[in-house]
């Protein structure tokens, strides 16, 4: 048994289409346009981004927020998961019509919930959502920074990598990081290495989430490798979207080989056809890792967790 750690997963992605399902009879909405068989359907990143706020926007309450959180993690604790950091959005609360304080208050209830049943630590990194524009991003940092949470660890950005340049978003983390909050950002997935070097230089994160594609430039990596940013990679999610043809293409092992701190992780799991589970027998039957490598990677996650040092102390604990 390898325990797992997971620090890239963005919640309302994590819905698995039985519980969106459940949640559209409940609000009795028809979801045969996203949902067919039992599995999410999309062709294109951009279907996915349709299908992904589909799905969200069944989820309308503090109760439903709850629900969704306590779910996901019992499923990841499961699949012997002892740590989650799941990537929230106050723009979402703010479109379907619920407060941010309701919204956050709901998935900390469930992690509340989760954690009493199986044991399982969770955070939450809020987001900013880029294709929602720099103010969007500026409005969620200072609404966090605002109102601390104590399970509200860190900030990053999602959405499409396409649109803005990361110097826009500066402001937006500079509040973030005043407020003590840890900085990540999506980079290098759609968009290539230049992408995570913009997002080195301006928003200055401790981590990258996917980050993949900074195998294009051998000086970026060289970066990586010597400031130690660590790589929330997704290859199941990267294979998906079609970043890359297939595990053989992923540079997974070669980040690794240079010296990048990596870690796996399941993105949007339903949506993507893959779990933390998944994403490990990836790592050891695509990749060729061994528990001990696998287990040397949970390590990794915890280490750049955006989590207390006595709570770090106790997840390293459990490894060991």
């Amino acid at each position: 048994m390898v325990l797992k750690a997971e620090i890239h997963c963005h919640l309302e992605g994590a819905a698995s289409p039985a519980l969106v399902e459940s949640q559209a009879r409940k609000y009795n909405v028809d979801v045969s346009n996203i949902i067919s068989n039992g599995v999410f359907v999309w062709n294109d990143f951009t279907q996915f981004l349709k299908c992904y706020d589909g799905a969200a926007n069944l989820f309308r309450s503090a109760d439903d927020y709850a629900l969704l959180s306590e779910t996901y993690l019992n499923e990841l604790a499961d699949d012997d998961c002892i740590y989650s950091e799941m990537f929230i959005s106050t723009d979402h609360a703010r479109a379907i019509g619920i407060s941010e304080q309701d919204y956050i208050d709901g998935i900390a209830e469930g992690m509340r919930r989760a954690k009493e049943k199986t044991g399982i630590e969770a955070r939450m990194i809020a987001t900013g959502l880029r294709h929602g524009g720099p103010e969007s991003v500026l409005r969620a940092a200072k609404y966090i920074a605002g109102n601390p949470h104590p399970l509200i660890t860190g900030f990053g950005m999602g959405g499409d990598e396409r649109m803005h340049h990361p110097k826009d978003f500066a402001p937006g983390f500079d509040v973030a990081r005043d407020a003590g909050l840890g900085i990540t950002t999506h980079a290098g997935e759609l968009v290539g290495p230049q992408s995570v070097r913009d997002s080195l230089d301006y928003i200055k994160p401790s981590r990258i989430g996917h980050g993949v594609r900074a195998i294009e430039d051998p000086d970026l990596v060289k970066r990586l490798a010597d400031e130690q940013i660590v790589l929330e990679c997704c290859p199941g999610s990267n294979i998906s979207l079609k970043v890359y043809d297939g595990f053989e293409d992923h540079p997974f092992m070669a980040l690794r080989a240079a010296g990048i701190p990596v870690t796996l992780n399941s993105d949007d799991p339903p949506h993507f056809h893959t779990s933390l589970k998944r994403e490990y027998e990836i790592g050891a039957n695509e990749f060729g890792l061994s528990d001990v490598e696998l287990t040397q990677i949970t390590r990794t996650a915890i280490k750049a967790a955006f989590v207390d040092e006595e709570t770090r102390k106790q997840l390293l604990a459990k490894l060991d």
